[in-house]
């Protein structure tokens, strides 16, 4: 029996608990792609596999809903796969272990993946039973979504006939998303001479942060493990002789880091000093982020027994990938002018690793207007060209316009205030969801994007409402069973649009 088994809707949660045994990590999709095209074969459903693991499939009309619009549901199959340092856990090989706590589903050491395996777990109950009555469904599922939107991008869509697609990768109950950003991962390559240095090693690590979403956190304040230790070494490079043998932070470009480390060098007599200037800044980070980062921690140690020769990134050179570091921006950049509190332009300095011949840095950069987003690529290409670093863009992906007029939506707003005596909240985010990719590939879209509560996606406090899983499945139901109107009801115009 499995862990989910007795959670309702079953349906949902025996789906979701195989897709969580099958190992789902961005770029690590071919077995859970395998497995949902075995699932429609083993159906005879029709289904599309193609050579980025995209999978479609179809169902038909039940009797009664032929001459009804045909639905798109669309999700993506791959999850942010991260764990807890220091986990014994191959998350390239194992599924994952699952709990149950309160009302809550959650993943024991690592991410969980309701983002956005709760889409997947959804679309295949449906397409499993014979119970509920809808109109043709066309089922949607990307890959590599987290890494830049690839499956989307790629996808030939021309065999769809629907014109109205329900997004399912929200997070919050309630909230009908009718726009988003668009976005691009940025990568800064910094060439640096290593060399051999001697001296005292050390390990010094910011640890403790929150992390979380970097579209749906980002204005929050939180703090990014990989811009705070840019700023402990560009002050360390200024009064000490210090060697960066190793270095790394953050698990993803569209995660805020949560932990950065490096292993350095340094000259004996130094010693004091050094451990000086890191209790310091540990002492200024703390006050500075405050009740928003409660446990920040800036800790060192040492490494090995004594003086030690190792090839470093020295002196001059460990200023320069210092000084790149602590210059380089992070967070939002632009408020929307036309809706309050959504954030229009920020980046992510994701990810940061020293390897061969240099340092490299990965961003995620975002905004809900193009030229801005081009402005902000453009300014981090002035920052490479000044300090001699190379950059590369890629998955760049439109944003998503709101649609003043939306047939699909009014009817969605109608079906919800009828369940629940109350309207939904239609908002934008900040966040980029595929919606802008699906537009340039269907005229005439029609698209909202809904979802169950989530907290903490990205991250190993990932964490899944059970009871919220439950009323979004019997509003899908409810919207697909309800046939069209004749003079549909006016929509409801919002009070708002935003995050």
């Amino acid at each position: 029996m499995g862990v989910l088994s007795r959670l309702e809707p079953m349906e949902v949660f025996h789906f979701f608990e195989e897709i969580c045994g099958i190992p789902h990590g961005s770029g690590n999709v071919g077995r859970l792609s395998d497995y949902l095209a075995q699932f429609a074969g083993n159906r005879n459903l029709s289904v599309t596999q193609d050579a980025w693991k995209n999978i479609m499939i179809i169902k038909e009309a039940t009797s009664g809903y032929e001459n009804e619009p045909a639905v798109i549901l669309q999700g993506h199959i791959d999850m942010v796969a991260v764990k807890k340092p220091g986990l014994r856990f191959d998350l390239e090989n194992e599924g994952l272990r699952l709990a149950v706590a309160g009302d809550k589903v959650y993943a024991e050491g690592t991410s969980l993946g309701g983002d956005d395996g709760i889409a997947v777990a959804y679309a295949l109950a449906l397409l499993d039973s014979d119970r509920y009555r809808h109109p043709r469904l066309e089922v949607v599922l990307t890959a590599d979504e987290e890494v830049g939107m690839d499956g989307a991008r790629a996808i030939d869509l021309s065999a769809l006939q629907g014109k109205r697609l329900l997004n399912l990768d929200s997070e919050e109950e309630g909230v009908f998303l009718a726009s988003c950003a668009g976005g691009a991962r940025v990568d800064c390559f910094l060439p640096l001479a290593f060399s051999r240095k001697e001296g005292l090693l050390y390990e010094v690590a910011v640890t403790g942060l929150l992390g979380g979403h970097s579209g749906m956190e980002i204005h929050k304040g939180r703090g990014n493990a990989n811009c705070l230790l840019g700023r402990l070494l560009w002050e360390l490079t200024r009064t000490c002789g210090i060697g960066i043998r190793t270095g790394t932070g953050g698990l993803a470009d569209n995660a805020i880091p949560r932990e950065a480390i490096v292993t350095l060098v340094i000259k004996e007599e130094e010693q004091e000093l050094f451990l000086r200037i890191v209790k310091r800044t540990e002492s200024e980070v703390k006050e500075e982020l405050g009740k928003r980062e409660p446990e920040v921690a800036v800790s060192v140690k040492p490494l090995g027994n004594g003086k030690e020769e190792v090839r470093c990134a020295a002196d001059g050179q460990a200023a320069k990938c210092a000084a790149f570091l602590v210059s380089l921006p992070d967070g939002v950049q632009a408020m929307s002018k036309e809706t309050a509190d959504l954030v229009e332009t920020s980046l992510n300095l994701g990810m940061f690793w020293l390897e061969e011949g240099g340092l490299r840095v990965r961003f995620a950069v975002r905004s809900s207007v193009e030229s801005r987003k081009r402005a902000l690529i453009a300014r981090l290409e002035a920052l490479g060209w000044t300090a001699g670093a190379k950059l590369e863009v890629t998955g760049d992906y439109p944003g998503w316009k709101y649609r003043e007029d939306s047939p699909w939506r009014r009817k969605m707003l109608r079906v919800y205030e009828a369940m629940y005596g109350k309207p939904p909240k239609v908002e934008g985010i900040h966040a980029g969801l595929e919606c802008g990719l699906f537009f340039g590939k269907i005229q005439g879209l029609d698209c909202v994007s809904i979802g169950p509560d989530m907290e903490n996606v990205h991250t190993t406090e990932e964490a899944l409402r059970i009871s919220s899983v439950k009323r979004v499945w019997e509003f899908l139901i409810r919207l697909l069973e309800e046939k069209e109107e004749a003079a549909p009801n006016p929509e409801v115009k919002p009070c708002r649009m935003g995050k």
